[in-house]
């Protein structure tokens, strides 16, 4: 009698392994072809079209202007864009103009290089919008020095 009950639960084991294992099959292969084969070319948000940046920025100012630039602001409204990873040794304090920023905090992976987005202004040419924790530095790229903060342009 349990021999028998044996056979009949490996038996009923065995009949759902059969009624499951096509559906599994199916869904892993399913699971491979989206997973597998190319990637699609991304598209378009739905319901907006992605922003561009401003007209003539491809030209960007020639000169400049110390006394325009020459500023600490504090932000009236700060972004989400995500965590930001520090050069090794960082410890955070706020950068003013005229002092120079470790070329280590201002390297291609902290470039603001879709700064109209955070509302800063044309970089002059020579110099770029870097992101320095929560704040906005522009700099000088032959020197670092840094000519115009913004502080708390991110959350």
């Amino acid at each position: 009698m349990f021999a028998l009950s044996c056979n009949r639960r490996r038996l009923a084991a065995a009949a759902a392994l059969a009624l499951i294992l096509p559906t599994l099959a199916l869904s892993a292969g399913a699971f491979e072809r989206r997973g597998g084969g190319p990637a699609e070319v991304q598209r378009a948000p739905h319901g907006y079209q992605r922003m561009e940046p401003p007209r003539g920025i491809e030209q960007r100012p020639r000169e400049f202007d110390r006394g325009y630039f020459a500023h600490n602001f504090q932000a009236h409204r700060g972004y989400r864009i995500g965590p930001w990873r520090a050069p090794a040794g960082y410890a955070y304090r706020r950068w003013h103009y005229g002092e120079f920023l470790p070329r280590a905090y201002w390297g291609p992976e902290f470039v603001l290089a879709d700064f109209w987005l955070f509302g800063l202004d044309i970089p002059p040419v020579g110099y770029e919008w870097v992101r320095y924790g929560p704040d906005a530095l522009l700099i000088d790229l032959r020197s670092g020095e840094v000519v115009q903060s913004v502080y708390d342009n991110f959350l």
